[in-house]
């Protein structure tokens, strides 16, 4: 996991940032409050000194005594602190100074030291402000302040008899004392730093501690606390988190492990739920099993019950009919002579017996048919030539009941995975039903269609016979139910069209009205093991 994710590493960077920004504007103030301070006193000291030199050097102006002046001047200049003491007249010519070689000399007007005065827009300073003052650097390459004081034509100055200066003269020159700031600005450096590698150092241990303080009260129990949710998301409902604080984090905590002996309890209780809750369920799954088992016994014995009522049934009618006429013949054969006529009559009797046992024969066989549970062998087939097959078969059943066919089916081959012949045998037993409906004639609609995506085929017989009555709609699949009289049906037909239909995967759809005509919907899969349904539609 990258450091940068850990709560801790984040609080630590907000402090470290925080202690930067604020330390740093603190001490960047506190410095320039000093720098200012010391400027002050500096400036003040400048004040003085100037003041100090003009009334040093007021009583031998007002006697004309140049030496001494000058000796004043001289003097005071080369004291500890003192850059250079000037006296310029209003032209701008230096007429003492402690300084030999600039005696004479004419100062420039527009230089950085008489900008203060002779600035356009300006005039020289009336009284004692910081406009008397100035900063500019030396050819030497340092600081110097210039304190400038002006010497003004008092009324002692103009009425001396050494003095040649009209009254209206108001100033006869100006003091220029210029101090050297190197040392000051020597002491504000090593000031700052001292000042900032203080504060350095005094960030670092602030945000050391802080980080030391973050790690042990908030990275270490948050890391308990993680390491305990994983603890708990394993299934460790016995892990607790041991955090010896009283603060929210150790409230947290007391929570948390609360928490997970609640939980602990609860997973027992649900165990203990479990377990009973198993054995309840088998229990009762044991004797679900049992009342099943009886049912399921009970409903086969009543279905084979039923099978074998029906099954007596229809074949009682049958067989007592072959009983009767071969009674009726052994009594007729044993007559000595037997008339032409009777011959005849004989031989129909005959063709009764063989259709009756015909018919045993078909109810029996229907049977076997109606219980399998498996058809032959499944393979590709083409439908098409099944469903021909089928109608080549019934041309007769149509021809004698004056039906006309129609064919619709696609183009080509519809392939489908099927047993045949069982195919062929529903389509016949649907096809010979439709044609039985139509006594009076009509007309036989045998389409097939592929479903969408081709994943299944539809084929639909459809008559414009009787139809069939609601009420036996949901009998029609029901085996040994016939609507057909005098004993011709079997009830089985529709029975096993559904048995074979279902053992393929598909569905039988029936709709019908009565004088209009029934459709019977064939639905089969293209391949058996996707089926298209499970059940019977009867609408």
């Amino acid at each position: 996991m990258r450091i940068t994710k850990f709560l801790a590493f984040r609080l630590f960077v907000i402090v470290l940032l925080v202690m930067l920004v604020s330390t740093g504007i603190f001490t960047t103030v506190m410095l320039n409050w000093h720098y200012e301070k010391y400027l002050s006193i500096t400036t003040d000291w400048a004040l003085r000194t100037s003041d100090l030199i003009k009334r040093s050097t007021r009583y031998s102006m007002l006697e004309n005594r140049r030496k001494d002046i000058y000796q004043t001047i001289n003097t005071l200049g080369t004291e500890p602190g003192i850059e250079a003491i000037r006296i310029y007249n209003k032209r701008g010519e230096i007429t003492y100074s402690s300084v030999e070689t600039e005696v004479g000399r004419y100062v420039n007007m527009n230089a950085e030291a008489c900008n203060v005065c002779h600035s356009p827009g300006k005039s020289l300073p009336t009284n004692r402000t910081s406009a008397l003052t100035r900063i500019f650097y030396s050819p030497r390459g340092y600081r110097v302040l210039g304190v400038i004081t002006p010497i003004r034509n008092e009324p002692s100055c103009y009425n001396a008899p050494c003095h040649e200066h009209p009254s209206s003269q108001t100033v006869l020159g100006v003091l220029d004392v210029m101090l050297p700031l190197k040392g000051m600005d020597a002491d504000l450096a090593q000031l700052r730093a001292s000042t900032y590698m203080g504060s350095a150092l005094m960030v670092l241990s602030v945000t050391v501690f802080a980080g030391l303080f973050i790690w042990i009260m908030v990275n270490i129990p948050v890391r308990k606390l993680t390491q305990g949710t994983q603890e708990i998301m394993k299934g460790n409902l016995d892990h607790r988190i041991r955090v010896h604080s009283s603060d929210e984090i150790g409230d947290l905590a007391t929570s948390f492990n609360e928490m997970t002996e609640e939980l602990g309890r609860a997973r027992d209780e649900l165990t203990q739920w479990a377990y009973t809750l198993e054995d309840k369920v088998e229990q009762k799954t044991a004797e679900l099993r049992r009342a099943l088992s009886n049912m399921v016994q009970m409903e086969k014995m009543a279905s084979l019950g039923k099978l074998a009522a029906s099954v007596a049934h229809e074949l009682n009618n049958p067989l007592a009919g072959i009983l009767a006429y071969a009674k009726l013949l052994r009594k007729k054969i044993g007559k000595e002579s037997i008339p032409e006529e009777r011959i005849k009559e004989m031989q129909e009797e005959l063709a009764m017996i063989a259709d009756e046992s015909a018919r045993c024969g078909n109810i029996v066989s229907n049977l076997l048919l109606f219980s399998r549970q498996k058809v032959g062998d499944f393979q590709p087939q083409d439908l098409r030539s099944i469903i021909e097959q089928s109608l080549k078969l019934i041309a007769h059943h149509l021809t004698m009941h004056n039906v006309k066919c129609e064919l619709k089916m696609p183009e080509g081959h519809t392939e489908a995975t099927c047993d045949p012949q069982q195919i062929e045998q529903a389509l016949i037993a649907l096809e010979i039903n439709a044609i039985e409906a139509m006594p009076d004639g009509g007309t036989l609609i045998v389409e097939m269609r592929m479903k969408e995506k081709k994943r299944g085929v539809e084929i639909k017989i459809v008559d414009t016979g009787i139809g069939i009555n609601k009420e036996d709609m949901e009998h029609i699949f029901e085996p040994f139910f016939t609507t057909k009289k005098d004993g011709k049906g079997t009830g089985l037909g529709l029975a096993v069209v559904h048995g074979i239909v279902e053992r393929h995967g598909g569905r039988v759809d029936v709709q019908s009205e009565s004088n209009v005509g029934t459709t019977f919907t064939i639905t089969l899969p293209v391949n058996p093991s996707e089926p298209v349904a499970d059940k019977i539609s009867s609408l």
